[in-house]
């Protein structure tokens, strides 16, 4: 589905009926990656997955791309469609999105799931870190523009993203080589990553905020995962009052693509 958030078009994936539940895709990626997940999940609930700013198939505006603009989106989505209370989940980004989103507007967030979600930590994979040195990220986006750097990109990827990259599903594979050659996506995606990384891991770290929380969310982690250690899972889930740690065994860092049972 398409819809206009705050003058933007978004596309969005929707499925299922009943209570609201509104998911966040990680950074360069697209709501396609909650494909595996969202039949199983729409058998009891209204699942809505949009494509965030930059990425996927909607909008590529000119922007900062920063956290606060994706809260802002994510609010405004909501808003979009109707939904004044739902069940909130992100992946990597998505998850600091969802966060940053239930600590601004508590009322409206059920339920927070923070599936290896940035933003509870510093640390960061160095591969991420290296794009943001001046240059460097540039010729990234160059070579990833053409037919074999966009093959490249997903092959390298997958070695950075799953436990088992060899496992890595094809359609996940032909996304995301088919997203590199999308107008627009690199350099988005590169201005993302610059907001919310510098060379020495993550800008925005929301440890000290998570006692603030007025409900108590699920915190769902790759035991594997090599973007964002399984050590920040643990870290964030003794900071809060009340909560659910599930660290899942042989898995990366999207869990809902890897082992999505």
């Amino acid at each position: 589905r398409w819809i206009e958030v705050d003058g933007l078009h978004a596309r969005y994936l929707e499925a299922g009926a009943g209570d609201p539940l509104v998911l966040f895709h990680a950074f360069g990626e697209s709501a396609s990656d909650w494909r595996w997940v969202i039949p199983a999940l729409a058998r009891t609930r209204r699942v809505c997955a949009p494509d965030l700013p930059g990425f996927g198939l909607g909008a590529k505006p000119a922007a900062d791309y920063s956290p606060a603009f994706f809260e802002r989106f994510a609010a405004r989505f909501l808003d979009a469609l109707g939904l004044r209370r739902a069940v909130v989940a992100g992946n990597s980004l998505g998850g600091l999105v969802a966060l940053r989103l239930t600590l601004s507007e508590p009322s409206r967030v059920g339920t927070l799931i923070l599936v290896d979600s940035a933003g509870l930590g510093r640390s960061a994979a160095l591969a991420l870190r290296s794009l943001t040195a001046p240059g460097y990220g540039e010729l990234a986006v160059a070579w990833a523009k053409i037919a074999p750097g966009a093959a490249w990109r997903a092959f390298s990827k997958a070695q950075l993203l799953f436990a088992r990259p060899h496992l890595a599903p094809a359609a996940w594979t032909q996304e995301q080589y088919r997203l590199a050659r999308l107008p627009g996506f690199l350099e988005a995606a590169l201005s993302a990553l610059r907001a919310q990384l510098d060379p020495g891991g993550q800008r925005e770290v929301l440890l000290d905020r998570l006692a603030h929380l007025e409900m108590p969310p699920l915190v769902v982690w790759g035991a594997r995962d090599r973007v964002f250690p399984p050590s920040q899972a643990r870290e964030a889930s003794a900071r809060l009052p009340e909560g659910s740690l599930v660290l899942v065994p042989d898995c990366g860092h999207m869990p809902q693509v890897e082992r999505p049972n």
